[in-house]
């Protein structure tokens, strides 16, 4: 009963995945419910609401297990608090969910919480971000996380058109929590377009901090990205009338906000900002 159960939901989280990547899938035909319509009750642990991506993924999940026949306790972590993502998923542990569907703030984090799911055989679904350090997990689903990077590293490519302009381009490099197993993925793929740019000397880096440690952001936060890159544009000088900007790799939204809001604060206007990445 168990097995069937979880393949079940499995199946609903990869077409969901699918969906979210721009896939598309079939809409279960009507009736056609998790265990023929007595769905059991999942947890899913979102980690923030302030960007939009967590908002639909989280919305959206919750429908389609709803329409499924699944009873859903989805909770967002405040704005990525891990203390209350761990909070909240010993109370889905608690209240009886069968399953939990986790996107973890921090991948290491959960490790105790967790526990409590695999002494009750609660199967977990790690969704797009790998929690590390727990055997309690059974699943991971993922997208093609090194592909989004190369796109984020062609994308600046080609609308400073590398190929032919002459430079060189004044770039900084911006990526998300070292502990998050995606920073490998999406700090690589990019760095793999953007490296031979950077050895040839077409691409710049004026602050020096190339390296991913350098460029980490604990917990992609928007605080923390904003607070690093003042010190960039302070040490370098960057400004509207200062060293030119040209470029900022940013992995993912939440970071690029805090890029945005310090080179506002430093003058820069929708008129001047240099080309940022994002994503989410």
């Amino acid at each position: 009963m168990k097995k069937k159960f979880f393949a079940s939901l499995m199946a609903m989280v990869m077409v969901f995945g699918l969906a979210a990547c721009g896939g598309s899938s079939e809409p279960a035909a009507e009736g056609d419910t998790a265990e023929g319509g007595a769905g059991g009750k999942i947890g899913v642990s979102m980690p923030t609401q302030s960007l939009q991506r967590w908002n639909q993924d989280g919305s959206n999940m919750k429908a389609e297990l709803e329409a499924a026949g699944y009873e859903v306790d989805l909770q967002y972590a405040g704005d990525n608090d891990i203390p209350t993502q761990v909070s909240q998923i010993e109370n889905m542990i608690a209240g009886g969910c069968e399953v939990l569907v986790v996107a973890a703030i921090d991948g290491s984090s959960l490790t105790t919480a967790l526990q409590g799911a695999a002494e009750k055989g609660i199967p977990v679904i790690a969704y797009d971000r790998l929690i590390m350090d727990s055997e309690a997990v059974s699943y991971y689903a993922t997208f093609d996380n090194y592909k989004v990077g190369q796109m984020q590293g062609q994308y600046i490519v080609d609308a400073l058109d590398l190929e032919n302009a002459e430079g060189p381009f004044n770039i900084e490099l911006v990526t998300g929590a070292p502990d998050d197993n995606n920073v490998n993925f999406f700090f690589g793929g990019a760095m793999d377009v953007l490296q031979p740019y950077i050895d040839s000397g077409k691409l710049v880096v004026p602050s020096g901090q190339t390296e991913k440690a350098q460029c980490a952001t604990a917990n992609w936060s928007t605080e923390e990205a904003q607070k690093r890159f003042e010190n960039i544009i302070s040490s370098v000088g960057y400004g509207p009338n200062g060293v030119k900007l040209d470029a900022v790799l940013c992995s993912n939204d939440s970071t690029s906000y805090g890029v945005q809001n310090a080179l506002q604060a430093a003058g820069y206007t929708a008129d001047n900002m240099p080309i940022i990445t994002g994503q989410d």
